[in-house]
């Protein structure tokens, strides 16, 4: 993109938020009932690829979720004396923790926050110019020497900010 700008809004559609895990949702139970029941509901449709698509959905999303509640567990081990805030800090450090926090809106850091130190982590130094949350839009300006000065320098930092930046995506 022109002038170092990437996108950093997530590339799907907004969703009801229904299971965002904000206030008392369903339990355990009454959630696996949901799916099973949206499935049955599509298998009846007798669409097979659209029945196989959605168990592999579910598939992907448990093992997605399962390697999160994993991660947070053992984050948590690592430091069982250590104070909350510190505990707290290592779950959000966490790419995937992290990135599960933003997705259902429970991260406690807001986008800025979130930008600022997406962008700390990055191999060269670069710096926000401006951040337009109606449009996703962050302007990042390249500091110091981009290496060489060919283009090539300049498409990797730009890969590098948005892989980087996936994280601290604004919903």
């Amino acid at each position: 993109r022109p002038d170092g700008e990437v996108d950093a809004r997530a590339h799907r559609p907004e969703r009801s938020g229904r299971m965002s895990g904000r206030g008392a949702g369903p339990n355990a139970e009454t959630a696996g009932r949901m799916v099973e029941e949206v499935l049955d509901r599509i298998a009846s449709a007798g669409d097979r690829a659209a029945c196989e698509s959605a168990e592999e959905l579910v598939r992907v999303l448990m093992e997605f979720y399962g390697a999160a509640f994993a991660r947070a567990m053992d984050l948590l081990r690592h430091g069982p004396d250590r104070p909350a805030r510190e505990a707290v800090a290592a779950l959000l450090r966490d790419e995937l923790v992290g990135g599960l926090l933003v997705l259902h809106g429970l991260h406690p850091e807001d986008v800025p926050a979130r930008i600022a130190h997406a962008l700390d982590a990055l191999p060269q130094s670069v710096e926000s110019s401006g951040f337009d949350p109606a449009t996703g839009k962050l302007r990042l300006r390249l500091l110091g020497s981009g290496g060489c000065g060919c283009g090539d320098s300049r498409e990797a930092v730009e890969q590098a900010a948005r892989d980087t930046l996936a994280v601290s995506r604004a919903r």
